[in-house]
């Protein structure tokens, strides 16, 4: 199915956090959650990245299917790709503005590019610097079941840079089943975060659920379910104007990890069925 960025402004954009084992390690973030309890491998938490109507940065539309726009500074900043699989869900309120319940329609590759900022004091801070601080894929698998052994149990993300005549993978090519919380688990779990996570100020993490009250829930929920684990050049790489993010969700039954690479490589990862986003990073306009 093909995706529609405009229809997507109206769609509230949320993260979740810890979702692949060693990721947060790799990305320096793992101290910001020391106050944050959870339960065996249960994610540390949601995040905002986009609120339809917010007067905050918050507010900014950052998705875009073929950029990356740096943020305007005058001291150097280190973003990184953070290739996932993107799950736009249907959500339906109950009377008293809570979730009652999110109801999955598609998956796609998803970039929840960000900035690694030490000392931010909330992971949102990261996360929307303006227009195309984001990315989302032109074309989308239907999906309403994303149960571990359901239809999507056979998809893999895949990620790589492309920089000058070299492309490199940059996250490990992965499962989506070897999400910590997948399916039913994770959209139950989303479900209570929003409802329950409130926040603290000694946490990087927010009231997601209040924010998305404000003015009232939205229809659709664009959630990036977690960035995968790094390659070594993905964990010691921060991107550069014209270089070429990439990021891929396939299904293994269609092609194996090692033509989705070949492919790449070729400059034809569009000529393959999978749900492709590349973006091309650029200076701030």
């Amino acid at each position: 199915m093909d995706v529609d960025l405009d229809a997507l402004r109206g769609a509230a954009g949320i993260g979740v956090a810890g979702n692949f084992a060693g990721h947060l390690e790799q990305a320096g973030e793992a101290a910001d959650f020391v106050s944050v309890a959870t339960e065996g491998e249960a994610p540390k938490g949601i995040f905002p990245w986009y609120v339809p109507g917010a007067s905050s940065f918050l507010g900014q539309f950052p998705l875009a299917s073929d950029r990356i726009e740096l943020p305007r500074s005058d001291a150097p900043l280190n973003l990184q790709i953070e290739p996932e699989v993107g799950v736009l869900f249907d959500l339906e309120a109950a009377a008293d503005g809570s979730v009652a319940s999110l109801a999955p329609t598609a998956i796609m590759a998803f970039n929840d590019c960000s900035i690694r900022r030490p000392g931010a004091k909330k992971i949102s801070h990261k996360k929307n610097w303006g227009p195309a601080s984001k990315g989302v894929a032109r074309a989308a698998f239907d999906v309403t079941d994303l149960s571990p052994g359901g239809p999507t149990s056979t998809f893999r993300l895949a990620s790589f840079l492309r920089r000058g005549d070299e492309t490199h993978p940059y996250g490990v090519d992965s499962p989506l089943p070897g999400y910590s919380y997948y399916g039913d688990q994770l959209i139950d779990w989303i479900v209570d975060r929003l409802n329950h996570q409130h926040g603290s100020d000694d946490t990087p993490l927010e009231d997601v659920g209040a924010l998305l009250r404000v003015d009232g829930p939205p229809a659709q929920l664009l959630v990036g379910i977690g960035a995968t684990r790094y390659t070594e050049v993905g964990e010691t790489t921060f991107l550069a104007p014209g270089d070429e993010a990439i990021v891929i969700v396939y299904d293994s039954l269609q092609h194996t990890p090692e033509r989705v690479e070949d492919a790449v490589r070729r400059r034809f990862e569009d000529g393959i069925a999978a749900s492709v986003l590349r973006q091309v990073v650029v200076e701030a306009t």
